[in-house]
């Protein structure tokens, strides 16, 4: 059996996607899984052991410039790997217009959200079949319902194995200090950055206590904010630019994380590395970073799960967002001692 998975983005989505991979390959051993995914996180589909061929899609980059990109041939390219084989089941887990799209231009039988559960209607209408997921569910259990569904096989709901072949990761670029946290501290949207004053006061605490603090970042911007809160600390140390691979392979050897609800934390919670997440603008029941030895701390903040990329909240507070006030650095330094212990006595045992 031949099944052709469309989840294109963003990172974390991508990550969370990966146990539905596993609960169906244990259920046809001899399936292959291909891929399509966004370009800027194909290199994540590639970790899990039964995944064979990525298919990286340029659609948001083509899209600002269609014509020179189909011009270039890069479109009809991709077009051509597309639809270079006919599968027995082409699934979008995804339930956008975009997915739904390439879901159609590929060949086999079709399968996606009803109408009801899809993100956005109208894309149901490129499915042969269409299954009911109700919304109100982890993204993992939706992802996990609908694939299980379109193949006809069931699942051990209590188990979630994100199937990652850590032999896929490449090794580290650079030495690493030991121990050492990684803190996740930048994210696409404001709404969700808890702020600078309460990383580097985290970033003391952790170093006083005998930790290295290992800061990556994506962009300019980040890595900008990454050496404010290093603020010359001889225990920090600033990644360079990486991979998302290489970033994998540094966090699979942290001692723990502190990180924000983005793709760099799902990754901490798919390698079951112990971490600390906070939320604010995000709702930790609906997307929140799942595996062993994670600890969840959601803001109880009036706005709380406002799902804004900025913070719109009107009234006087000590910063933006608001919703982090409450979220001090004590209290995530007394979450993240408590993993380290259990991990420490675990360790011993």
């Amino acid at each position: 059996m031949r099944v052709l998975i469309v989840r294109l983005s963003s990172m974390g989505d991508v990550v969370q996607t990966l146990p539905a991979i596993t609960d169906a390959a244990r259920s046809f051993p001899e399936a292959r899984f291909d891929w399509v995914v966004d370009e800027s996180f194909a290199q994540v589909p590639a970790w899990h052991r039964s995944v064979d061929a990525v298919m990286p899609s340029g659609l948001r980059r083509w899209g600002r410039n269609f014509r020179n990109s189909f011009r270039s041939g890069e479109v009809g390219a991709f077009l051509k790997r597309l639809r270079e084989h006919r599968y027995d089941f082409v699934v979008d887990l995804q339930g956008e217009f975009k997915s739904a799209m390439i879901a159609r231009l590929a060949k086999g039988r079709r399968a996606g959200h009803d109408r009801q559960s899809a993100h956005e209607w109208g894309a149901h209408l490129a499915y042969n079949r269409r299954f009911a997921v109700p919304k109100g569910q982890h993204s993992i259990e939706r992802m996990r319902q609908l694939l299980a569904r379109a193949l006809s096989y069931s699942y051990d709901e209590s188990e979630i194995d994100y199937g990652i072949d850590r032999s896929r990761l490449p090794l580290p670029p650079i030495a690493l200090p030991e121990p050492f946290l990684v803190f996740i501290h930048s994210t696409s949207w404001e709404s969700k950055n808890w702020p600078e004053l309460y990383w580097r006061d985290l970033t003391t605490k952790a170093t006083r206590a005998g930790f290295h603090i290992v800061l990556p970042w994506g962009t300019e911007r980040e890595r900008e904010r990454s050496l404010r809160i290093a603020n010359g600390n001889s225990r920090v140390t600033v990644l360079p630019e990486l991979s998302i691979s290489e970033k994998a392979s540094i966090i699979a050897r942290a001692h723990a994380t502190v990180g924000l609800d983005t793709g760099l934390s799902h990754i901490a919670a798919a390698l079951d590395i112990p971490s600390v997440t906070l939320y604010g603008a995000t709702d930790p029941q609906l997307v929140g970073a799942t595996g062993k030895n994670q600890i969840q701390v959601a803001s109880g903040f009036e706005c709380v799960k406002c799902h804004e990329t900025e913070c719109r909240y009107q009234h006087p507070s000590e910063f933006k967002p608001a919703c982090f006030v409450e979220i001090s650095p004590e209290r995530i330094w007394s979450e993240l001692q408590t993993l380290v212990e259990e991990k420490a006595s675990v360790t011993k045992i």
